[in-house]
């Protein structure tokens, strides 16, 4: 049996002195992170579509739903970010307690999920920013044949991501500012015109979903029961949470940033949790709000929230929504390209992806070459595939991420119980336990032809992997030495 291909931890910590990447980030700074990215679509976008597809006004408990996942899955995010606070997060993570493999897997499992998150949010911005100042359809929104606006935005932020991190940081914190504002607004106005009637029934009756949709498109949990296709109704409102899972995601992408942040063991928690907490009182208000002002069957998909104020006569508020959801998108957008950019430095820094990505540009202290990488995919996704097809790809990736974190702390905490934790996971293993099942739970009701997609993903993900990375890993060239675990040493 050849040598275990698993990282040693007291290695991976030493990496905190490299120097590559500059610290400049404080825990403010994080914070403003974690709700610039995972404040967007989400609040601005998906709570209606998902309101009228899936769950009616029980959306609201979609979104309880989703963050009590996110809630369990962030808990388990915070103790390996403050034990080992490195760039690559749950692919780190991974190679330190599974082994190269499974690293590898998740890795690029986090590369679709922010690839693509970034995608939809970039699609999402060009609509609202066509929604505010009147812009032609052919290029802007989701009925444009080449998306021209989300192109040009994330060139713009490319750039101010391979800047450097502090600016992003700026940046990011002014935008924040701007959309909280904004999601504050939504709710202290929109109370005044939320109609019991609209509310009633709460879970609307399960029933057939329109005419036309296939196998493909049932939730793998009803197909592998034989059970008929629904909508609505209990059923539908637990697949609304498996899609608006997507809006909670992001939280774990300032786990990315522990060789940036001047104080990791103390600030990454507070960024993970605090971000995490604050945005789902927003997105629940937020869903409580558009479901009450108009029937959740005459939402607006394309810019629900700006819709739903300008057909209570609210104009100038709908006006300010869709400079919110600009002003918002683009925060997400930021995040999700500095995120890529320390994923693939992480991998390239461990030979699975080429060498060079591995490197941070001397003056700038950025990983710039997976940077600008990643943002040519997510530019061509964005002017091509619409925000549907995406969505549900980015929810598959990010809970199977979350699935391997939450195996990852009950067996790191056995390979090596002397690890200093500044922050410990609660009722450990049974807490983490329960995020990896509640994730799973929530993948099994994403339709089928996610899963496919999902599996096409890992499959070619596997071939890049065997065919270039095992071959060229710190491992099989020797720069590395595998982690043993104290039981193998006695």
């Amino acid at each position: 049996m050849g040598e275990r291909r698993t990282l040693n931890v007291d290695e991976v910590l030493k990496r905190q002195d490299s120097g590559e990447l500059k610290r400049r980030l404080r825990g403010r700074d994080l914070v403003g992170f974690g709700v610039g990215i995972i404040i967007g679509t989400g609040i601005f976008t998906l709570a209606g579509v998902e309101a009228k597809t899936h769950a009616g006004p029980s959306v609201t408990l979609s979104f309880v739903l989703g963050a009590v996942v996110a809630g369990l899955a962030a808990l388990c995010y915070a103790e390996l970010a403050s034990s080992v606070p490195t760039a690559g997060s749950a692919y780190t993570y991974a190679f330190a307690t599974l082994g190269e493999v499974f690293a590898w897997i998740i890795g690029w499992d986090l590369l679709l999920e922010f690839a693509l998150g970034a995608a939809v949010v970039s699609r999402g911005w060009s609509g609202y920013l066509a929604n505010l100042l009147g812009l032609a359809p052919e290029w802007f929104g989701e009925d444009a044949k080449v998306n021209v606006g989300a192109v040009l935005v994330i060139a713009a932020l490319t750039v101010v991501a391979v800047l450097g991190i502090k600016e992003s940081a700026w940046l990011t914190n002014l935008l924040v500012c701007v959309k909280v504002g904004v999601c504050v607004l939504v709710l202290a106005v929109g109370l005044f015109f939320v109609r019991g009637a609209n509310l009633t029934p709460f879970v609307p009756p399960a029933q057939a979903p329109e005419a036309g949709a296939t196998v493909l498109e049932q939730p793998v949990v009803q197909a592998a029961l034989g059970l008929e296709q629904s909508v609505y109704g209990l059923a539908g409102m637990v697949t609304a949470a498996a899609v608006v899972f997507f809006a909670y995601t992001g939280f774990e992408a300032l786990a990315n940033l522990g060789e940036e942040t001047l104080n990791p063991r103390k600030d990454l928690r507070v960024g993970i949790l605090g971000a995490l907490g604050l945005c789902a009182v927003l997105y629940i208000g937020v869903s409580i709000v558009l479901t009450g002002m108009i029937p959740f069957t005459d939402i607006d998909t394309g810019a629900p929230l700006a819709d739903a104020f300008d057909r209570v006569g609210q104009h100038w508020v709908g006006a300010l929504i869709s400079l919110g959801a600009v002003t918002g998108l683009t925060s997400v957008m930021m995040v999700e390209l500095v995120t890529i950019g320390r994923i693939g430095f992480a991998m390239g820094r461990d030979g699975l992806l080429p060498k060079a990505l591995g490197t941070a540009h001397p003056r700038w202290g950025t990983p710039h070459r997976m940077t600008i990488g990643g943002a040519a995919l997510i530019a061509v996704l964005a002017a091509f595939v619409p925000i549907s097809e995406l969505a549900d790809m980015v929810s598959i990736g990010a809970l199977s991420a979350m699935i391997i974190v939450a195996v990852a702390v009950p067996v790191l905490r056995r390979r090596r119980p002397d690890l200093e934790r500044p922050f410990s996971v609660p009722f450990s293993p049974v807490v983490p336990v329960l995020a990896a099942l509640a994730c799973l739970y929530l993948m099994l009701n994403l339709n089928v032809l996610t899963w496919i997609r999902f599996a096409v993903w890992l499959a070619i993900g596997l071939v890049i992997y065997f065919a270039y990375g095992r071959r060229h890993s710190r491992f099989a060239t020797g720069e590395a030495k595998a982690a043993v675990s104290p039981k193998r040493t006695e």
